[in-house]
This record gives C-alpha cells, structure tokens and sequence, in this order.
C-alpha cells in the first residue's frame, strides 16, 4: 500500500508520512489544520504530496 507525505515546500522539509489505507485526504487535511498550524500561520505552503 502507498503513502502520502505532508510537505512545507518553504522549508523543504517532511511533517509527516501516512498511509492511504488508513489516512484520506479529508483525514490529512484535518491533521494538518491540527497539527501544523505554525507553518501555515508563518505563510508556509503545507501540501500533500505521493512519493
């Protein structure tokens, strides 16, 4: 099974990895509103990337 990445393209760095089976994308965006917040509230570009 695949997985997917959270991504700060400002500071190129990886938040985070999750697997599709258990994670979709309504379920990333939740946790990215949840738990990376800093980065968004700084005017970072947080995406989700599939490697």
């Amino acid at each position: 099974m695949g997985s997917k990445e959270i991504y700060c393209s400002t500071c190129k760095k990886k938040l985070g990895r999750y697997n599709e089976k258990y994670f979709s994308d309504d379920r990333l965006n939740a946790i990215i509103a949840n738990n990376h917040t800093q980065c968004i509230r700084e005017g970072h570009n947080v995406i989700i990337l599939r490697p």
